[in-house]
């Protein structure tokens, strides 16, 4: 057996660290830190994790209301600015990797086809802004053993997401209407730590995308949901209507289009990337118990 990988995940009460902590390797060593016992926008706090000797730190922690950063902006630049920041220091303090998430958001959503890792970023919005503002962190300190993975429209165990506000909503009302002109990607944190876990084997460290395949609105990713939910319960819902950006607006912009490519994390990791529809059935299945997958 392979030797002991003592980790830091750092936002464990979270849903993405709920992924990690089901599917991680059997050697590795996990720890988690959250609120209120550890504080990310605390430098101090963070430094101090040194004395642990990490070997691995995963930060799945932000702050990801991402109408609410719009008037929580100095808690938005100090949890997902400069929070990764201070990861970064203490990665070179222990001489550990870094493996940091951040977002589609980071992009205007003004392109025609799949973001690449090259293309510039311009957010629209305070959290696009402030999580740009955490990998440019990272990256300013020369910290060459990190992974900076972006991602979209994330759902997963353990967390609230929109696929189970949507059935939250289908239980409770008759009519929904549903954004149909942002177009993106969903992607099941379980898919998503499986890519992180294969980027740790090849050890080719830099920028990633990865979501889940294909390409849809949120209006599609509702009724997909509400039709596997369905399945499962009853519900009151009998209509759902396709509804503009302009019908619904909100404190904060997001990008029209933010489908994210995967070319380059497949030519260098060879991670399966699965169809948005396949893993929504595969949540729904885990969902009701039927998926019982660990490790990897």
């Amino acid at each position: 057996m392979s030797a002991s990988l003592k980790v830091a995940l750092i936002g464990a009460r979270g849903m993405l660290a709920d992924a990690v902590q089901r599917l991680a390797p059997g050697n590795w060593d996990i720890h988690g830190y959250d609120l209120p016992g550890f504080d990310l926008t605390d430098r101090t706090s963070v430094l101090d994790l040194a004395g642990e000797n990490p070997d691995l730190i995963i930060n799945c922690a932000a702050l990801t209301d991402v109408d609410g950063c719009e008037s929580r902006v100095e808690q938005a630049e100090a949890v997902n600015g400069r929070g990764p920041g201070y990861l970064a220091e203490l990665a070179r303090d222990c001489g550990a990797t870094l493996v940091h998430v951040s977002t589609d958001f980071v992009f205007n959503g003004e392109k025609d086809g799949p973001y690449l890792e090259t293309d510039t970023p311009d957010p629209l919005s305070v959290y696009g802004l402030s999580k740009l503002h955490g990998e440019q962190a990272i990256l300013a300190g020369g910290l060459e053993r990190c992974f900076i993975i972006r991602t979209s429209w994330l759902y997963g165990a353990g967390g609230g997401n929109f696929v189970e506000t949507m059935v939250r909503l289908a239980r409770e009302r008759e009519s929904l209407g549903i954004v149909a002109d942002q177009i993106g990607t969903p992607t099941w944190t379980d898919d998503l730590v499986r890519a992180m876990l294969r980027l740790l084997e090849q050890g080719d460290y830099g920028i990633y995308h990865y979501s889940n395949d294909g390409a849809c609105s949120w209006y599609d990713f509702a009724c997909a949901a509400i039709e596997l939910a369905r399945h499962d319960e009853k519900l009151a819902v009998r209509q759902i209507r396709p509804i503009t950006t302009a019908d619904y607006p909100l404190p904060a912009c997001r990008p029209r289009y933010s489908v994210l490519s995967k070319q380059k994390i497949g030519k260098i990791s060879g991670v399966e990337i699965p169809d948005w529809r396949e893993s929504l059935k595969r949540y729904f299945k885990q969902r009701q118990g039927g998926d019982k997958t660990h490790g990897y």
